[in-house]
C-alpha cells in the first residue's frame, strides 16, 4: 500500500511541477500577483510529495519488499541495514528519484528563503526550477519507474553491488547530487535574469550563496568518492581519471569559476555575460555527467546503467535546457552591458585569469573524457585516454592558478600596483621557496614534482594567511583578526585547503613506494624502511560475504607498530569478489597492504605501498569545504540580497 501511495505522490508531484512551470511564468509576464504567488505553495507541495515518494521507496528497501523490481535487483534480506537504506540510491531508478527530490528541495528552499527577491524574478526562478523537475519526473515515470511491481515476487533479492556496500559510498551519492543539482539553482537564476532582461549586483548576491552551497557539496562528494576509491578498490590510487570521476570534477571546476566571476558582477558590475554563461554551462556539465553515468556511452566502474534509450532521453533534456538557455542568452546579449571599468593590474583582471584557467582546464578534462568516443566514431579507432594525458594536460593550468592566486587575492579592485602586492607577500614567497629548496636537496636524485608541489602549496597557504592578516589594518591585532567577517575567513581557509591538497598530491605521486611480491607465511620482508610479515591467512564469514583474511604485522627498526588485516571478500548472492585493503593511517604517511591470490606453492601475492601525505589530500578537501561553509554562514550572504528589494512595478515587461 505504501509503495502505491509513493507512486501516486510521484505522479501528483509531476502534475504540480507542470502547473508551477506555467502559471507563475505567465503571471510574471502579465504582472498578475496572484499567479506569481502560486509558485511558493506549489514548490512546497512538490517537495513534500516527492519526499513522501522517496520515503516510500526507502521503506520498501528497509522491509525488503521484493514485490518491487528495484528492491529485488539491489537488495537482500541478509544485508546490513545501512546498506539496505543506501541501496535506495545505489541504483539507477532510486538515484534518479533522489536527483529529483533534491531539485524540488532547492526549489522549495528558494520559495522559503527568497523573501528578498523581486516578485517577478522569484516567480520566474521557481518556474524554471519546476521545468527542470518536470523533465526529470517525466524521465522517471516513463523510463525509470522505481515503483514497478513484479507479477511473481522472488523469495529474496539479488543483493546490492558489493563495491557499493561501504560507508563511503553510502554517503557519497547524496552529497554529489546536492552539488550537481544545486547548480540547477544558478541555472534557474541565470535564465530568469535573461527573461527579465536584467543582470546586476543584486542578482549576483542572490546567486552566489546557491552556487557556493553547490560547490561545497560537490567538494565533499568528490572527496568521499576519492577516499572510497583509495581504500576500497585496492588499486592503491585516489584518482583514476575515470569518466564518471571526471563527470563530477568538471562541474566543480566551473562552479569555482562561477563563484569568482559572480564576485566581479557583485562588486564591479562587470563580466555579466560571462557569469550568466558560466551558470548555464556549469549546470550543462552536471547534465552531461548524468548522461555519462546512465547512458552506457562510456565504460566506468561507477556507472549506474547501460541503457542507450535512457541516455537519449537525458540527451534530449540536455539539448532542450542548455540549447534553450544559450539561445535566450544570444537574444539578450544587449541587456548585459558591463558597467565597471578596470585596469590590467587589478583584482578583476586576476579573477578573469582565474576563470580562464578553470574553464580551460575543465574543457581539457572534457576533451580527454570524450576523445575515445570521437576517435571510434570518426576514425574507427579504439583508444583509451588515461592518467598520463590528464596529468600532462591538466597540471600546467593548476600550476599557473597556484602561482597567481595569492597575488590576485590581494590586488585592489579597479586598479592596483603589482609590485606593492608582491612586496607584501615577500616573506610568504621566500618561506615557500626555502621549503622547496630544502626538500629538493634532501631528495637527491628524484624529480622536481614534490618540491614544486610543496612550493605551490606553501605559497598559497602562506599567501592566504598574509591576505587575512592584511585585512586587520596597519595596526593588526589578534582581536581584529578574530572579528573579521566569516567570508574572509572562509576564503583563507578554502585557499589554504587547495594549497594543502596540491602539495599532498605532488608529494604522494613523487615519493610513493610500491612493492609487489609473493610472500611466505612467517617470513619478513622490507618495504620503504618498514618490515612486514605475513603471519597467517584464514577464512572468515561476514554478514553476507566470505572473506580470505590475512594477518600482517608491521614494524619499523624492530619496533612493533600495528597488525593489518587485508581481505579478499566473496559475495555469494551477487557472485562478485572485492578487495579490502588494510591501511595503517598516520599523519605523514600510510602503509597500504593488499592480499592477492594463493600460489601453487601455498604462498600469497601481496602488494604493499608506502604513501606519504595521503591523508592530507582529504584533509585539504575538508578545509576547502569548511571554507565554503564559513563563507555561507556570513550574515552578509543572508541579508545582502534583501537589502536591495526592487518593487515588481520597476521590472519592464517584455
Amino acid at each position: 500500500m505504501i509503495t502505491e501511495l509513493g507512486h501516486f505522490a510521484l505522479i501528483l508531484a509531476f502534475l504540480v511541477a507542470i502547473v508551477q512551470t506555467v502559471v507563475p511564468l505567465v503571471g510574471a509576464q502579465k504582472r498578475w500577483s496572484g499567479w506569481m504567488a502560486m509558485a511558493e505553495p506549489a514548490a512546497t507541495a512538490q517537495f513534500l510529495l516527492t519526499a513522501f515518494a522517496f520515503g516510500a521507496l526507502v521503506w520498501a528497501f528497509v522491509v525488503s519488499d521484493f514485490s518491487l523490481r528495484v528492491v529485488v535487483s539491489n537488495s537482500h534480506s541478509a544485508k546490513p541495514m545501512l546498506y539496505k537504506i543506501s541501496g535506495t540510491w545505489g541504483n539507477h531508478e532510486g538515484s534518479m528519484l533522489l536527483w529529483v527530490l533534491i531539485v524540488t528541495l532547492f526549489g522549495a528552499m528558494a520559495a522559503w528563503f527568497g523573501g528578498g527577491l523581486p516578485p517577478t524574478l522569484k516567480a520566474r526562478v521557481l518556474s524554471v526550477q519546476a521545468a527542470i523537475a518536470v523533465a526529470f519526473f517525466a524521465f522517471i515515470l516513463f523510463t525509470s519507474n522505481p515503483f514497478e511491481r513484479l507479477a511473481v515476487p522472488p523469495f529474496d533479492g539479488r543483493d546490492l553491488n558489493p563495491l557499493l556496500q561501504d560507508p563511503g559510498l553510502a554517503f557519497h551519492p547524496p552529497f554529489l547530487y546536492l552539488g550537481y543539482v544545486g547548480l540547477s539553482m544558478a541555472f534557474s537564476f541565470a535564465v530568469a535574469a535573461l527573461i527579465e532582461g536584467r543582470v546586476d549586483a543584486a542578482w549576483a548576491r542572490w546567486v552566489r550563496p546557491w552556487t557556493l552551497a553547490a560547490w561545497v557539496f560537490l567538494t565533499i562528494g568528490i572527496a568521499l568518492g576519492s577516499w572510497w576509491a583509495y581504500y576500497e578498490l585496492g588499486w592503491g590510487g585516489f584518482w583514476f581519471w575515470d569518466p564518471v570521476e571526471n563527470a563530477s570534477f568538471m562541474p566543480w571546476l566551473l562552479a569555482a569559476a562561477l563563484l569568482h566571476s559572480a564576485i566581479v558582477v557583485e562588486k564591479r558590475e562587470a563580466l555579466k555575460s560571462w557569469t550568466i554563461l558560466l551558470a548555464i554551462i556549469a549546470f550543462g556539465f552536471s547534465l552531461i555527467g548524468t548522461f555519462i553515468v546512465r547512458s552506457g556511452i562510456l565504460t566506468s566502474v561507477h556507472a549506474f546503467a547501460n541503457d542507450p534509450e535512457r541516455g537519449v532521453f537525458i540527451l534530449a533534456i540536455l539539448a532542450f535546457f542548455i540549447g534553450g538557455a544559450l539561445t535566450l542568452f544570444a537574444a539578450r546579449a544587449q541587456a548585459m552591458e558591463a558597467k565597471g571599468v578596470f585596469g590590467m593590474v587589478s583584482r578583476e583582471s586576476a579573477l578573469v585569469v582565474n576563470n580562464i584557467l578553470l574553464a580551460v582546464s575543465c574543457f581539457v578534462v572534457f576533451f580527454g573524457t570524450l576523445w575515445p568516443i570521437v576517435a571510434e566514431m570518426g576514425f574507427g579507432r579504439k583508444l583509451s585516454v588515461g592518467a598520463p594525458f590528464f596529468n600532462a594536460a591538466f597540471t600546467p593550468f593548476m600550476v599557473a592558478l597556484g602561482l597567481i592566486l595569492p597575488l590576485g587575492s590581494m590586488l585592489p579592485w579597479k586598479r592596483g600596483k603589482l609590485g606593492k602586492v608582491a612586496w607584501s607577500l615577500r616573506y610568504a614567497f621566500g618561506l615557500a621557496l626555502a621549503l622547496a629548496i630544502i626538500v629538493w636537496v634532501m631528495q637527491t636524485g628524484r624529480s622536481a614534482l614534490a618540491p614544486v608541489g610543496l612550493f605551490l602549496g606553501a605559497w598559497i597557504t602562506f599567501g592566504a594567511a598574509v591576505d587575512l592578516w592584511s585585512r586587520t589594518g596597519r595596526k593588526g591585532s589578534l582581536s581584529r583578526l578574530m572579528r573579521l567577517p566569516r567570508a574572509d575567513w572562509g576564503k583563507a581557509v578554502a585557499h589554504s585547503g587547495l594549497g594543502i591538497t596540491m602539495f599532498a598530491i605532488a608529494g604522494l605521486m613523487a615519493w610513493e613506494v610500491e612493492d609487489i611480491r609473493v610472500a611466505r607465511i612467517g617470513e619478513p620482508f622490507e618495504v620503504g624502511g618498514f618490515t612486514l610479515t605475513l603471519e597467517d591467512v584464514r577464512r572468515v564469514e561476514g554478514p553476507n560475504y566470505l572473506s580470505t583474511m590475512g594477518t600482517v604485522t608491521l614494524e619499523r627498526n624492530g619496533r612493533f607498530i600495528t597488525t593489518l588485516h587485508p581481505e579478499k571478500r566473496d559475495y555469494p548472492v551477487a557472485r562478485m569478489p572485492t578487495t579490502e585493503a588494510a591501511i595503517d593511517y598516520r599523519f605523514t604517511r600510510d602503509v597500504y597492504v593488499v592480499i592477492g591470490d594463493q600460489q601453487a606453492d601455498g604462498n600469497w601475492t601481496m602488494r604493499t605501498y608506502i604513501k606519504p601525505f595521503a591523508n592530507w589530500i582529504w584533509g585539504g578537501s575538508i578545509l576547502m569545504a569548511l571554507g565554503g561553509v564559513l563563507s555561507l554562514s556570513d550574515r552578509r550572504f543572508r541579508v545582502a540580497a534583501g537589502a536591495r528589494k526592487t518593487p515588481s512595478t520597476g521590472v519592464p515587461a517584455e
